[in-house]
């Protein structure tokens, strides 16, 4: 079974539809430089609907340090909260996408920190398989939960119209509430 979410970013206002959905992932920052200016009323906006609540960083070149620090002074996290890379500048190498992973991982413990990317950036850029503490990918196929890839998906988004709608693969919002909140062990 799969459970169904959202995806909002600067394009989405404060308060968004949350019926029917079980998650949603907040975009906050890219780079170094960019805050999504509607992040806070909707993370309220997922909260106050009782959706699980992940949050994505988009990378942009330069440090990845950088880039991390900026991310999380953003978030006041809370126990469940998932993070998230998206990889879709190609600029960034396979090593600097594992470089923000680990990165996040160890500054965020007992957090999740997931990477999201399209199919053709996880079957042709790709050079290591890590995708963290699970992939979320994209391919706009409408065969939601059926993404066309061989490597194990926690989360697929199979189009974005119109808006990002997801699937995840987890028995219902219960099982992904207990993956989000379970201690991540670092590898």
């Amino acid at each position: 079974m799969t459970i169904k979410g959202i995806d909002v970013s600067a394009f989405q206002p404060e308060k968004y539809r949350t019926a029917g959905s079980d998650f949603v992932f907040i975009k906050i920052t890219e780079g170094t430089g960019f805050t999504n200016k509607n992040w806070v009323g909707q993370r309220k906006t997922a909260r106050d609907a009782g959706l699980v609540t992940g949050f994505y960083h988009f990378g942009r070149p330069g440090s990845v340090s950088d880039q991390v620090d900026f991310f999380l002074s953003k978030i006041n996290l809370v126990a469940g909260d998932i993070l998230v890379l998206d990889w879709e500048d190609p600029r960034l190498s396979s090593a600097w996408k594992d470089s923000w992973l680990k990165e996040a991982r160890q500054r965020a413990a007992g957090h999740k920190v997931l990477l999201y990317c399209n199919r053709d950036f996880w079957l042709h850029r790709d050079e290591s398989g890590f995708a963290g503490d699970g992939l979320w990918i994209a391919q706009y196929n409408g065969q939601p939960g059926n993404p066309d890839i061989r490597h194990p998906w926690v989360f697929h988004q199979f189009t974005d119209r119109p808006i990002g709608t997801n699937v995840g693969n987890f028995k219902d919002k219960a099982a992904l509430k207990q993956w989000s909140s379970s201690l991540v062990q670092l590898t």
